[in-house]
């Protein structure tokens, strides 16, 4: 397949679409809508936008609920509740398409990576529409058409895929940030993760179509950008010419008019000096870094197959502390993987304790099928899991309320996101570190960077005061 030729084709089958689409509303004076429902990570999120920008080109309209002419599930399969949750949400959209004819339900993501999800689908779950994965995402537009003109289920599964398809429709969810993949696919096989499988293989974007691609938000009014990918630290390794992460932030940075770069997700055992270097030296990018853990334990972190020990993590987070000691750490720990004694979980507690986390993400082992670690023997008793989550929580939370409060007092920068969910006097926003912070305000703010005085911390987001600049903040 011509790669460099899709987007061309992909917008055409998307015209006959809107010229289709066209025709019907002139007939019934009324917009088809869609509902676009996102399941999992920021990467899902991200995917999820291009779905609703293609879908927009059609001619669909957004709605929130699911009464819609076309619903979407974008799903994920890190856990298995996961899965239980489409299936639930898949029974109630059977008697509501017998009430809405010409409904049309579509479903993607990395569940549909899974060939046995597939075939519960083929035969329990006949009024689906529509099945893709994560490598054509970018096909949509042709799916629908094939849908209607064949009036029967459309599945169109890839194994994985060396290919990028840039230049298509997008709708961010938010005018003043965006997400970027800079890269798919991960490599590194960690036993408890079905991830490689079903996002295949590692593949990096070229660094020019990235910079395009910030360039022309940042025109359109974006200030922050979220880097996105499984392990944005090995980017670049399978390009034509290589070029580290670091090199690439490098070049994000020079971008006039951007004033915040994140990113996520970082593999510490390729996070690399010259990384944390161009961190220390960044105006730009955010002092926030999320370093996932998984375990304390140096023995259960080879079984996890993470390339790096305990000592190793820790002697990392030194350097990176070292080296921007104004740096927010936060991570993902898994608690109950098979064969983890009490030994192995006081590893954990005395790293979180070290490193003392701003945030930490934590979750019980769930058991994955087509993963090593689904099979391995010495699966963990839930009340014993249960147990070690319940103090590993307790802790982190104790360090976290803790760790938050050390900039009250402080005039800080906040880019305001929205309006307080509970108070519409409020203007909820973040700080460079990720805390989030609700100041009073309204909605002109929304989408500017505001410097805000901290006033008091309530454990994970502070209550501030709006400042004028160079204004003076007394007590």
């Amino acid at each position: 397949m011509d790669f460099e030729n899709e987007a061309l084709r992909q917008k055409a089958v998307i015209a006959g679409l809107r010229e289709r689409f066209d025709k019907e509303y002139e007939k019934t004076g009324r917009k088809k809508t869609y509902c676009c429902v996102t399941f999992g990570c920021q990467m899902n999120a991200r995917d999820s936008e291009k779905l609703s920008g293609i879908l927009e080109d059609i001619g669909y309209e957004r709605v929130e609920d699911e009464d819609a002419d076309f619903i979407i599930y974008n799903t994920c399969t890190v856990r298995e509740n996961a899965n239980q949750r489409v299936y639930g949400r898949l029974g109630a959209l059977k008697k509501l398409k017998e009430k809405r004819p010409g409904m049309l339900i579509a479903l993607c993501g990395c569940m549909m990576q899974e060939p046995q999800v597939v075939e519960k689908l083929r035969k329990s779950y006949r009024h689906v529409d529509i099945i893709f994965g994560t490598h054509n995402i970018y096909k949509l537009a042709e799916l629908i058409h094939d849908r209607l003109e064949s009036g029967s289920m459309i599945i169109d599964l890839w194994k994985d895929t060396d290919k990028i398809v840039e230049d298509l429709p997008n709708r961010r969810k938010y005018p003043f940030k965006s997400g970027i993949n800079i890269m798919f696919g991960c490599n590194n096989f960690c036993s408890y993760c079905i991830v490689p499988y079903v996002r295949g293989r590692e593949r990096s974007r070229r660094p020019e179509d990235i910079i395009e691609e910030i360039r022309a938000d940042v025109a359109d009014g974006v200030v922050e950008v979220m880097l996105l990918g499984q392990n944005v630290n090995s980017y670049g390794k399978n390009l034509d010419t290589p070029m580290s992460f670091a090199q690439l932030l490098t070049e994000i940075e020079k971008i006039d008019g951007l004033e915040r770069i994140r990113f996520m997700t970082s593999h510490p055992k390729d996070l690399s000096d010259e990384l944390i270097e161009v961190m220390s030296r960044s105006k730009k990018i955010c002092r926030h870094l999320h370093l996932p853990l998984q375990s304390g334990s140096s023995r259960i972190l080879k079984q996890m197959n993470r390339k790096y020990t305990k000592e190793d993590y820790l002697l990392l987070v030194d350097k990176i502390k070292a080296a921007c000691p104004d740096i927010s750490l936060t991570t993902d720990i898994i608690v109950g993987f098979p064969g983890e004694t009490e030994e192995d979980f006081k590893e954990t507690l005395d790293v979180v304790e070290k490193v003392r986390y701003d945030s930490a993400y934590t979750f019980i082992y769930s058991k994955r099928t087509g993963t090593p670690a689904a099979s391995m023997t010495d699966q963990i008793p839930e009340d014993v899991v249960k147990d070690r989550f319940d103090r590993l929580l307790s802790m982190v939370q104790e360090i976290s309320a803790d760790v938050c409060a050390r900039h009250t007092g402080q005039v800080m920068d906040v880019l305001v996101e929205q309006i307080n969910n509970q108070d519409n006097h409020l203007v909820t926003g973040r700080l460079s570190n990720n805390t989030v912070v609700h100041f009073p305000g309204d909605p002109s703010l929304i989408g500017r960077i505001v410097p805000v005085y901290l006033k008091e911390c309530k454990g994970f987001y502070y209550i501030g005061e709006a400042q004028s600049i160079g204004e003076e903040v007394n007590g």
